[in-house]
């Protein structure tokens, strides 16, 4: 019996990239424009997609807050920071956020969806996998930056 007929929609298919999170990220690391961007998978058009933009003047916890406490997400965050030789720098991170209360099938999709989506951001420094807060510490963005 083959299985190979089927269009059920499965967790392993590739999403797609919208045009405006390719720009958006783009945006942040060039112009400087955005403190962070969250994205999701947006299911229906089978592409990920800008959720959550974050103003220059936002802070770390106003990122973190705007994650969801029980579903999965991808986020930049563009950190700034300065150097033992008191250097103004910024590093921008890539987090995969995927809590352990959201549901198996968001973990497998985002799972299955990331590296497509990373490669389509030219330009990060750093990435994190983060299944709870303590994960993504500010302390743990400032010990990989340095």
């Amino acid at each position: 019996m083959s299985f190979r007929g089927l269009s059920r929609p499965n967790a392993s298919c590739a999403m797609g990239v919208s045009d405006d999170s390719k720009n958006i990220f783009m945006e942040l690391q060039r112009k400087k424009v955005h403190r962070y961007v969250i994205f999701k998978v947006d299911e229906k058009k089978r592409e990920v997609v800008v959720e959550k933009i974050g103003g220059p003047a936002e802070s770390y916890d106003d990122f973190v807050a705007a994650l969801p406490e029980n579903d999965c997400r991808y986020a930049v965050y563009d950190f700034d920071f300065v150097t033992s030789e008191n250097c103004q720098k910024s590093k921008i991170f890539f987090i995969a956020w995927s809590p352990s209360t959201s549901r198996i099938r968001a973990k497998m999709l985002y799972a299955t969806s990331k590296d497509r989506f990373r490669r389509e951001l030219d330009g990060i420094h750093y990435e994190i996998q983060a299944t709870d807060p303590s994960e993504m510490d500010l302390e743990v963005l400032r010990d990989r930056a340095h």
